[in-house]
Formats: C-alpha cells, structure tokens, sequence
C-alpha cells in the first residue's frame, strides 16, 4: 500500500507543481509578461481548446457556406440545379411516355391493329332517369335553326357555330357503301363510293392531328374531336389540310381519290374511334 501511496503523491506533485512561463526582450532580456503554470493547467486547457476547435469546425461545416471550399463538399447552388435538373428529367420523361402512348395509338388507328368493343350509340347520351312527361317536346326555335343548318349539309361549311349545340356528325361524303364496318372481318370503317374528286368534309370541328402517306392507305388524314373521338379519312387523292390545323364541321379537308395498294377505285375510308376503340360509323352518320 505504501508503494502505491507514494506513486500517486508522487504524480499528483508532478501534475500540481507550478512553473512560470517567461517571455522576455531578446535583446535586454527585460521580462515582458509571464504565467503561473502546472501540468494539471496545461493538460485541461489542451483538452478544452481541442474540443472547442472542434466544434467549431463542424459549426462552420454543417451551417455556412465556408463547406464548400473544403474538398469533397459541392456547393449549395449546384445541388439546388441538380434536383431542379432532376424533376424537370423526370417530368420530361413522362411527356415522352404520353407522346408514345398517343402516337402508338394513331399507329393502331392506321394499321387497324386493336381489339374492337360493341358500343350502344344510346349510351352516349345516358343520363340519371327523367321522367318524360316533365319533357317539352315542341319544336323550338333553335331546333328549326339545327334543322335549317343540317339541310346545307352539301354545302363546304353546313355548320358556322357548332359548338353551340355540342359534336354533331356530318356525313364526309355522300355515296353508296360499298363496305359495311365488320370488326369479325378486321374492317374498323365504312368505305363509301362516290364520285372522284369529290371533296372529303370534316365529319366535325376538331384538329388535324395526321396528315400523310402510308403505302396501304395512300394519302391519310385524322382528326381529334372532342369527348375523345377520332375520325380518319382514308385513299384520298390529295389532302387540304395539313397537321396541327384547325377545321370545323363540314370544311373541306381532302379530295376522295384512290390512292394506297389497299384500294380498288375511287372511295372513301372512314373510321369513328372513341375512348380508343372503333364504332359504327352508321349509328352516327347516315352517308345515303
């Protein structure tokens, strides 16, 4: 015990015993100022300014923009860039997937490549049940207008305002059809007979979203409609319009021709699509 005793004295006094730490003048060696030191001073005051110093260091990392002049650490603005860069890459890619979803459905459309569905024309005006004899059914003024506008059918523009009653089909041309729509056959469309060079309506206002030449079809022009409808116009001779255009109901877009190795004369191809399916152009137009 008395070894042991004497060894903690022993290193207490070397901790406890006190030195003076002089600076004086070198040349008159006049003392300038000094300090009253021990081991115990030294050691503590190391160990406080150590973890001081490192405090502060990680302050200086973690909260100011001094960080990014240390090695390894890229600036705040370039990674603010980066996530913007991120979300405008990623929004990006989901305007090329919609743009390929939507082309690879005028595909379809073109190669007649899809499922078919039956479709109930009265569905399309389906509604929460009215009781009929709450119904006005005399004819109103703007009936005998609609009536007026669809006996110019024949004419380049039948309809001036259509929008005001909602989309309403006009027949493309007038002929006699020569193929009915047949989905058990593949045919999505009515080819109607007519005389060439006859002017091709639009079936309704909307926007020419194609207009070109595939080698089976020949020259091909579709138009979106609202509520999701397409109509395609097939085998024209030349087309009018060309695409991103505007039409209303009736104009004039194309001339009937017999263009495309799918043909046997003068006719014109036409389709109906809704919700991405083909329908019977019959239960909307009435091409005699």
């Amino acid at each position: 015990m008395e070894p042991k005793e004497k060894r903690t004295k022993k290193i207490r006094k070397k901790l406890l015993h006190k030195y003076r730490l002089v600076v004086l003048n070198e040349e008159t060696f006049e003392e300038r100022f000094s300090f009253k030191l021990n081991r115990l001073n030294v050691f503590v005051f190391s160990i406080i300014s150590a973890v001081l110093l490192i405090a502060i260091t990680t302050f200086i990392i973690a909260f100011t923009p001094l960080r990014e002049y240390i090695p390894g650490y890229s600036s705040t603005a370039l990674k603010k860039k980066a996530t913007e860069l991120t979300y405008k890459t990623d929004s990006l890619k989901q305007v090329i997937e919609i743009n390929e979803q939507y082309l690879s459905s005028i595909r379809k459309v073109l190669s007649g490549d899809i499922k078919t569905v039956n479709f109930n024309k009265d569905s399309v005006i389906e509604a929460a049940k009215i009781d009929i004899s709450e119904i006005n059914l005399s004819a109103s003024k703007e009936d005998s207008i609609l009536r007026e506008k669809v006996a110019q059918e024949d004419k380049y523009n039948p309809l001036l305002s259509a929008s005001e009653i909602g989309l309403v089909f006009f027949a493309p041309v007038k002929g006699t059809i020569s193929e009915p729509y047949n989905p058990k056959a593949k045919h999505l469309a009515v080819d109607v007979v007519t005389v060439k060079d006859s002017p091709v309506k639009a079936a309704a206002d909307g926007t020419v979203i194609f207009a070109g030449w595939t080698a089976n079809t020949g020259n091909v022009i579709i138009l979106e409609h609202s509520n999701n409808t397409i109509t395609v116009y097939k085998h024209n001779a030349s087309l009018n319009k060309s695409q991103g255009e505007l039409v209303k109901g009736g104009e004039v877009i194309a001339v009937v021709g017999n263009t495309g190795e799918l043909t046997t004369g003068p006719h014109l191809h036409f389709e109906i699509w809704r919700e991405g399916y083909p329908v019977d152009p019959r239960d909307f137009i009435d091409f005699d």
